[in-house]
């Protein structure tokens, strides 16, 4: 790409919104370094990057990149045999440490896939042992620590003791001689401990003056009797000094045997701010992945241009290289259509770099050679051209480079040159274009290219709209409807007498005037079809919100109804238990009675037995009123329908559990069924075969759910319908798509999906307890 595009279409301002999201001043770099790629393979994966910082911030919120600095100088210095200062290698710690918590922080992430973040966090080095050795010597402020050597410790331990030794001596003197002394302080002059003496008295003190005060009545003396003691003071600073050097020489040393995978590091963590700054950008701009081709095929729903403001940024449809290869844009100035060209232009430039685009989820981008643009006002003082001469010239030099993988973009084609030459000449740049098969998108005054894309397969009109009434454009893009001139209407709303306008409309051309009607009547035939599909939409959201109250009070009167049948069991088997009691009391009783009246035990056995029965036959009916013992007369198998006994409904057998159970599918449920509470009531016919290629085998099994989350848009609806073939093949009545609830794309995919499908009977939300807005249950024909 040449440079003369980035300013043109503002991609610099881009750099700076993604070097204003970079953690570190090594992405803030790689942010500088932003440009795009001609090439399909390396941009899907930087948008892959992208894709992956987004989850994780959208997941977690944040990610920790804290600590880590530009060591890369560092590093430089202690190859050459530089000594580091405690700070350099203080930053070198703190990097190591900080692509460690990154480390850990990615690996520990669940519920995304991030493979590219995971491995390149397995190329991340730990050197624990290098950022051990100089977090053991430098505190946390810079400074070599007293426990880096025992040599340093016993050498500061003298250095506080000569220190305190000379602070003693010299207060006693600010005690004794005060009246001598400017102020009653002990203070330092070159490294020495000193006092403030009056210049009259300095004789009294002997020793050496350090300084004097600008007045000169004041001399800083150091007494003689303090002299040796600040002479090996100094001495003890020297060594520590030292002793400081040879220790930070070691770490020095360190961080060069450990300069290659330090490196390493550094270079991943660049890498890895570098993504989350696309991914913080993406955020906020409410940005989309791009599916990337390059066959030229460009398609935003409800694109923002990037760096116009949310609130005042109006949305557009955009479309490009699949049923046409070139869109003229007309309307009035200041209506928008410099910033479309712009926003199809930036757009581009961003998903060749890697960032996602501000558009609506399903967009797709193409990767072009080169992005070309003729934009704004060219004229050259120092060249002394024309506007119209250096447009030309800049137009020239596009044609010549001009290919099939090219994005052209032409504002006001022909403008500045007589109006009959300039659109003969724009129709001729086009057509030139065109036959070489480039994208290209113009916009132009000129009423000549309304009937441009009439007449031309691969190009079509486009126009910016007007509002009549508030005589304001509305800045929204009508792909397919040529701008209309909006002269007489706006001159009659402002006031402009009846006669002279229509004088003026009876020397429009026929022609002209033809146009401009059909021009008309599509604007009518779109306002009415916008008006038609906003009633829908409302009728739609309405449906939704009563189709919700069902599903809601359903599920409520299915808890209900659950709750109240646990407590008819309870309350049952509490009545059960009393009986078997009292039974067994009277048993007891008539036991006890039995010798004297001689009973036989044969009766009253059967008379246990006839109790016995009686809570037997009690307890059936309270489970089910229509359940038998008996098992089903055959093997049952999956897809059988059968009849649940205990609920009194018809169901399907998902699985076989064991010998004594069954996984059954009861509306939207799935349970677990003993397998006398079954009757079989039919086997579904099998199916008529097919030709093996298109027929799963004998054994294979399709589950009655099909989970889509964290699946990409148009990945997600080919497993779908693959999976709806499979699941009529199992002969199901109906399935459930788990898609989660998310930003509601996949939800309204999959719901637009089941109604264009033949074999799609219907769809509903699933229950509560089957995650709600977050399942589509489908029903199959």
């Amino acid at each position: 790409m040449n440079q003369k595009i980035y300013k043109q279409l503002e991609f610099d301002k881009i750099k700076h919104l993604l070097h204003e999201n970079a953690s570190t001043s090594l992405g803030k770099e790689q942010a500088q370094q932003l440009a795009p790629s001609p090439d399909l393979e390396e941009v899907k994966q930087w948008q892959a990057e992208t894709d992956e910082a987004v989850s994780v911030l959208r997941l977690k919120g944040h990610v920790p990149l804290g600590g880590i600095t530009d060591i890369r100088p560092h590093i430089k210095r202690a190859n050459i045999g530089a000594l580091l200062s405690p700070s350099e290698c203080l930053d070198v710690a703190s990097t190591i440490y900080g692509g460690k918590q990154l480390k850990k922080f990615v690996e520990e992430l669940e519920d995304v896939e991030i493979p590219i973040l995971l491995d390149k966090m397995e190329q991340i080095t730990p050197l624990t042992s290098l950022e051990q050795s100089i977090k053991g010597c430098i505190d946390d402020y810079g400074q070599v620590m007293d426990g880096a050597s025992s040599k340093l410790r016993t050498i500061r331990t003298q250095i506080r003791t000569h220190e305190s030794r000379i602070r003693d001596h010299l207060e006693q003197l600010t005690k004794s001689k005060s009246q001598m002394l400017s102020d009653a302080i002990v203070t330092i002059r070159n490294d020495r401990y000193v006092l403030p003496v009056k210049s009259e008295y300095r004789a009294n003190f002997g020793g050496m003056v350090h300084d004097q005060s600008s007045s000169g009545q004041t001399m800083f003396v150091e007494p003689q009797a303090v002299v040796e003691l600040n002479n090996q003071l100094q001495e003890a600073r020297v060594k520590e000094q030292q002793e400081i050097d040879r220790i930070l020489q070691e770490l020095t040393s360190q961080i060069n045997e450990d300069s290659e995978p330090l490196s390493y590091n550094v270079s991943i963590l660049k890498a890895v701010d570098f993504m989350f700054a696309k991914g913080k950008l993406s955020q906020k701009q409410r940005a989309a992945r791009p599916t990337m081709n390059q066959e030229g095929r460009i398609r935003m729903k409800q694109a923002r241009h990037p760096l116009i403001p949310e609130d005042e940024v109006v949305a557009n449809d955009i479309e490009i290289g699949t049923d046409f290869t070139a869109i003229v844009i007309t309307g009035p100035n200041t209506g928008g259509k410099t910033v479309t060209l712009k926003l199809v232009g930036l757009c581009t430039l961003m998903a060749q770099s890697g960032l996602q685009v501000p558009a609506l989820d399903g967009c797709e981008m193409a990767v072009f050679d080169q992005v070309f643009a003729d934009i704004g006002d060219e004229q050259s003082i120092e060249q002394n051209l024309s506007t119209f001469s250096s447009h030309m010239t800049n137009i020239v030099s596009i044609l010549e480079k001009v290919h099939e993988n090219t994005l052209i973009l032409f504002d006001e084609l022909g403008a500045g040159t007589d109006p009959q030459e300039g659109a003969s000449l724009a129709m001729a740049i086009l057509d030139d274009v065109v036959q070489k098969q480039a994208r290209v998108i113009a916009t132009t005054h000129y009423p000549e290219l309304k009937a441009y894309g009439y007449n031309r397969d691969e190009v079509t009109n486009a126009s910016v709209e007007f509002d009549i009434e508030t005589l304001q454009p509305t800045y929204r893009l009508l792909l397919g409807v040529p701008g209309r001139s909006n002269a007489f209407d706006i001159s009659k709303r402002l006031g402009l007498s009846e006669g002279v306008i229509k004088q003026a409309q009876s020397m429009v051309s026929d022609d002209s005037r033809s146009v401009e009607n059909m021009i008309a009547s599509l604007e009518d035939s779109r306002k009415k079809a916008e008006q038609d599909h906003e009633q829908a939409a409302e009728i739609l959201e309405q449906a939704t919100e009563i189709h919700q109250e069902l599903q809601h009070e359903f599920n409520q009167y299915l808890q209900k109804k659950e709750k109240l049948d646990e407590n008819a069991k309870v309350k049952a088997k509490s009545i059960v238990e009393k009986a078997e009691k009292q039974a067994e009391e009277i048993l007891q009783e008539i036991r006890e009675m039995r010798d004297e009246a001689n009973i036989k035990e044969h009766r009253f056995i059967d008379a246990k037995k006839k109790l016995s029965d009686q809570k037997e036959s009690f307890e059936t009916k309270e489970t089910s009123k229509t359940q038998t013992a008996k098992k089903p007369s055959q093997e049952l198998k999956p897809g059988d329908e059968v009849h649940v006994l205990t609920f009194n409904q018809n169901g399907y057998v998902v699985a076989k559990v064991n010998a004594k159970e069954y996984e059954v599918q009861l509306g939207i449920m799935k349970m677990k069924v003993p397998v006398k509470s079954l009757e079989f009531v039919k086997r579904p016919e099998p199916v008529e075969k097919k030709p093996l290629s298109t027929i799963k085998g004998k054994n294979y099994h399709v589950k009655p759910e099909l989970d889509l989350r964290g699946e990409r848009y148009e990945d997600a609806l080919n497993r779908l319908d693959k999976y709806i073939d499979d699941a009529i093949l199992a002969n199901y009545h109906q399935v459930s798509i788990i898609h989660g609830k998310g930003t509601g794309a996949l939800m309204k995919g999959v719901q637009q999906f089941a109604q264009g499908h033949s074999r799609i009977k219907g769809y509903k939300f699933g229950h509560a307890n089957e995650g709600g807005s977050g399942v589509t249950i489908l029903e199959l024909k």
